[in-house]
């Protein structure tokens, strides 16, 4: 289902967004460290976003126009 797939992105995406935005707060709260980790998970989620919002879906059937993978003709 193409909601899913939209689901999952906009999942991950937020919580790229809630890390990166909230490193601030936690620079003052408890260091640098932290705030680095938060931004460096940050820095690795929008490409598996992207690997999840693109991946086709089996059981739909209007995600058939695909190449290679499970859906191809």
């Amino acid at each position: 289902m193409v909601k899913r797939r939209k689901v999952q992105y906009a999942l991950v995406m937020g919580l790229c967004l809630v890390l990166f935005a909230g490193s601030a707060p936690v620079y003052y709260l408890f260091g640098t460290g932290w705030a680095v980790a938060m931004c460096v998970i940050a820095m690795f989620l929008p490409p598996i976003a992207v690997t999840l919002g693109n991946i086709s879906d089996p059981d739909d059937p209007r995600d058939h126009d695909n190449r290679y993978g499970p859906n191809a003709e």
